[in-house]
């Protein structure tokens, strides 16, 4: 069983600068893979990014170059920097651990940007 939660949201102007954690705990962290969804109004959610239990990194068309996802296993901690926000990244932000068998979210954080 895992438990995820979600911070760092909040309000920020175009063009500025965010950062999101997800907190883990419960079973090994390390094993899974883990991402960041978000979920705009009247929008189906969508995968911004995830980074494997190795290391590696993907990332939506739409974030590449803006947003940069990180994990600590040590802490048990991922990490999205989001910048040069627009205000098409307004959404509620979730955590997402999976492996072959089971997926965990997190309750998600708002990230709204507009002026």
């Amino acid at each position: 069983q895992v438990q995820l939660v979600e911070s760092g949201g909040g309000l920020v102007q175009p063009g500025g600068s965010l950062r999101l954690s997800c907190a883990a705990s419960g079973s090994i962290f390390s094993s899974y893979a883990m991402g960041w969804y978000r979920q705009a109004p009247g929008n189906e959610r969508e995968l911004v990014a995830f980074i494997t239990s190795g290391g590696s990194s993907s990332y939506a068309d739409s974030v590449k170059g803006r947003f940069t996802i990180s994990r600590d296993n040590a802490k048990k901690t991922v990490s999205l920097q989001m910048n040069s926000l627009k205000p098409e990244d307004t959404g509620v932000y979730y955590c997402k651990a999976w492996n072959s068998r089971v997926n965990y979210w997190g309750k998600g954080t708002l990230v709204t940007v507009s002026s």
